[in-house]
């Protein structure tokens, strides 16, 4: 698509930003980077912290680097959070705080799910009500706003319209048994190709960088907890939840076109 394009690859994927995490993260080959100009990619170090902010800027000025040279950019990756940073801008909700997010990670996630329900119900019929994280930030927005928060996240969906009006995006979509094929077939090679040597080398991680799908899982097999083939699955078992996370996300987002692929 970038070369009918006459354009230049921008990553969007929150782990393919940092280097030493090239098979664990399913970066771009040697092979596929010398075939168009790609950006974004090995850029941070493992100890470097990153979030949906600081990739907005990073990106912004490649962006517009690149038009300024009359090429297209084609934003590529599944962070939902760093796309919607970038098509959106950041939403105008009421920043973490240190004391209420304290209680909140104290409270068990049960109870966050039913006072979240109580509160905003809305939301929480949009929200992966597994992910503590997701329900958290919910709630935290509702109780440090007095506001509902699917009521700010709307008013402010509703102010960039405009926006999403100029936005061209495609999602590509699978069927569930070609997904989970393609979901096993690449952890057996991300396994067999140095994924566990990535991350025994990995030291030193940021926090978020110890969030990318097989870190902990790959830590767990070199400390013995189990074997290979009980990491492989748990490395399935999480990217399939992450992916179907990815799909309600990305659902959402009505801009984006669905296309289906069997390629």
């Amino acid at each position: 698509m970038a070369g009918k394009l006459d354009g230049e690859i921008v990553n969007a994927d929150a782990f393919q930003l940092y280097h030493g995490l090239e098979i664990l993260s399913a970066a771009p080959s040697p092979e596929q980077l010398a075939q168009v100009p790609h950006h974004l990619y090995g850029v941070l170090e493992p100890s470097d912290a990153a979030d949906a902010g600081s990739y907005l800027r990073l990106a912004r000025p490649v962006i517009a680097d690149i038009q300024a040279r009359g090429k297209t950019p084609v934003i590529t990756g599944g962070s939902g959070l760093y796309l919607k940073f970038l098509t959106h801008g950041p939403a105008p909700l009421p920043t973490a705080d240190a004391t209420l997010r304290a209680e909140l990670e104290a409270t068990p996630l049960e109870e966050l799910v039913a006072r979240l329900r109580t509160l905003d119900p809305l939301e929480a019929s949009r929200t992966a009500l597994k992910n503590r994280r997701f329900v958290s930030r919910a709630l935290e927005i509702c109780l440090l706003s007095g506001a509902k928060a699917s009521d700010l996240r709307d008013r402010w969906q509703a102010q960039t319209a405009d926006l999403a009006a100029h936005l061209r995006g495609m999602i590509i979509h699978r069927s569930r048994p070609d997904l989970h094929a393609r979901i096993a077939h690449r952890t057996h090679a991300m396994l067999e190709s140095g994924a566990i040597q990535e991350v025994r080398a990995l030291t030193h991680a940021s926090e978020n960088c110890q969030k990318a799908i097989g870190v902990r899982e790959i830590r767990g097999l070199l400390a013995g907890n189990y074997n290979r083939a009980a990491c492989e699955e748990l490395i399935n078992a999480a990217t399939r939840q992450y992916a179907k996370r990815q799909e309600c996300w990305f659902r959402r987002e009505l801009w984006l076109q669905p296309h289906v692929s069997s390629v």
